[in-house]
């Protein structure tokens, strides 16, 4: 019996990590890491590493927490390790150092590379085979948990990227980190942290959603207002975004949207400016980055309705509000026969346009060009709309057959538009623009494209991004 009780008491007295610290790990390169756990109260801890000869010591509050930061080296593909002390010693491996980054939102950033039950993802075998040029790549998934308070733990664990694994990465997340990966030739995090159909305010906090909505926040308010659990509010940013919040990170992609079309006015993008604001406070990184993802063209009951494409509208005018954040337009990376497939295939293409955002903003690319082109102004001439884009890089393609404008008069119907390049001698600003025209629209006042639920454009830039839907009516 003594030594039954004396083995107990060393159980409980032994250093807990949190399951998100752990073998295969990637720490943020060149950063002060925090590393977090929890012991006996009064327990003194000390974290040493393999690449310093510092020692950081702490000791324990009453509550058994304790927190420390250590300076984590240049990236490198060298195996690292991490050893903590409270008498006991543990050792975590196969750490490597390099750039971290949080893959959140819904569905479709869920949405792995082996895809879901008839929802594939497009070169599947390609990326299993390829998988194997990208072992640097590590990624842990947190499990989509509902809680009533915040967890502080999720049962998880870091998984280095090949054949057997590669199929359970978020496909967004892992094309991200596989662009980034053959960029800069280091190691490349993604923390998961994500559930298929969250609203934005599933991952507000109590506070947030006390002061400025009018969601409940008693779970069984919550559960009575949202039957369908994968909405409901507060619940999934407790159970399964708060374990990650210590973690030291470099930025975050979000894909979300689809469960908060049809919110009235600019209450989506007020809303994702506050979520952006809660998080950036409550990693205590400063203003890192936000990069996220325009839902795709989808019917939403009715291709010719606009519910989804305002909800887009609410995205771009996110990003306008948002500081350091962009906004990866997906127009064109659906099907035609995708109208009613709320996760399209074409993945890889989702994940490097926001690579090329990051290596752009974050990793000195220059070169690299991320900006998809966007309205910028109009002017009538008669039975003509004239119109110029910006962020085009010097170029609106195709050449001809340009497809996906609208015009309306002042009876606010909209006709299909014939779009063409335009220039004429004389070397001023509107010598050269797009020129757009309707039989049906004698004296055109307003200009949509693809303002629609699901409807394709073909209008692209030098770097071959797509023009964002717009509308220049507030109808």
């Amino acid at each position: 019996m003594a030594a039954a009780v004396l083995s107990s008491t060393a159980v409980q007295a032994k250093v807990r990590l949190p399951h998100l610290i752990g073998d295969n790990m990637i720490i943020q390169q060149q950063s002060d890491v925090r590393l977090w756990g929890w012991d006996k109260p009064g327990t003194t801890v000390k974290v040493s590493t393999s690449w310093s000869s510092t020692t950081v010591e702490t000791k324990t509050g009453s509550d058994g927490k304790w927190l420390v930061s250590v300076k984590s080296p240049k990236a490198s593909y060298e195996p690292l390790f991490i050893t903590f002390d409270d008498g006991d010693k543990t050792t975590i491996s196969n750490v490597l150092s390099g750039e971290v980054w949080v893959c959140a939102g819904q569905s479709n950033m869920e949405m792995p590379v082996k895809g879901f039950w008839q929802c594939p993802v497009e070169g599947y075998n390609d990326w299993v085979i390829e998988s194997t040029r990208h072992r640097a790549v590590h990624s842990v998934k947190i499990p989509s948990v509902m809680r009533s308070e915040p967890q502080d733990d999720a049962q998880c664990s870091w998984k280095e990227c090949g054949p057997q694994t590669v199929g359970d990465f978020s496909a967004t997340g892992y094309f991200f980190a596989r662009t980034l990966h053959m960029a800069l030739d280091i190691p490349i995090g993604l923390i998961e942290a994500n559930k298929g159909g969250s609203r934005v305010e599933s991952w507000l906090t109590k506070e947030n959603l006390q002061r400025y909505t009018s969601d409940p926040t008693d779970s069984a308010a919550i559960a009575a207002k949202w039957p369908t659990d994968y909405h409901r509010s507060l619940l999934w940013g407790n159970g399964t975004f708060n374990p990650i919040l210590k973690y030291t990170v470099k930025g975050i992609l979000f894909y979300q949207g689809c469960s908060n079309v049809g919110d009235p006015g600019n209450q989506y993008s007020e809303r994702l400016k506050l979520l952006v604001e809660q998080w950036r406070s409550q990693f205590a990184l400063g203003e890192i980055p936000f990069y996220f993802v325009e839902i795709a063209p989808y019917h939403y009951d009715n291709v010719n309705a606009d519910n989804g494409a305002r909800l887009r509208e609410q995205q771009y005018r996110a990003q306008q509000i948002i500081s350091n954040s962009s906004l990866v337009c997906t127009n064109d990376l659906v099907y035609p026969y995708e109208t009613t497939q709320i996760h399209p295939s074409q993945k890889r293409q989702v994940g490097e346009r926001l690579a090329y955002t990051a290596l752009n903003r974050d990793y000195g690319f220059d070169a690299v060009l991320y900006k998809s082109s966007s309205f910028k102004d109009m002017l009538v001439k008669g039975d003509a709309v004239y119109i110029h884009l910006q962020d085009n890089y010097h170029a609106d393609a195709p050449f001809e057959d340009i497809r996906g404008f609208e015009l309306a008069g002042e009876d606010r119907v909209f006709h299909p538009a014939t779009a063409q390049h335009f220039w004429q001698p004389g070397g001023g600003y509107w010598d050269e623009a797009i020129k757009l025209t309707s039989p049906q629209v004698k004296a055109p006042v307003a200009v949509r494209y693809c303002f629609r639920n699901f409807q394709l454009g073909n209008v692209k830039n030098a770097a071959n991004l797509p023009l964002f839907p717009f509308r220049t009516d507030n109808w």
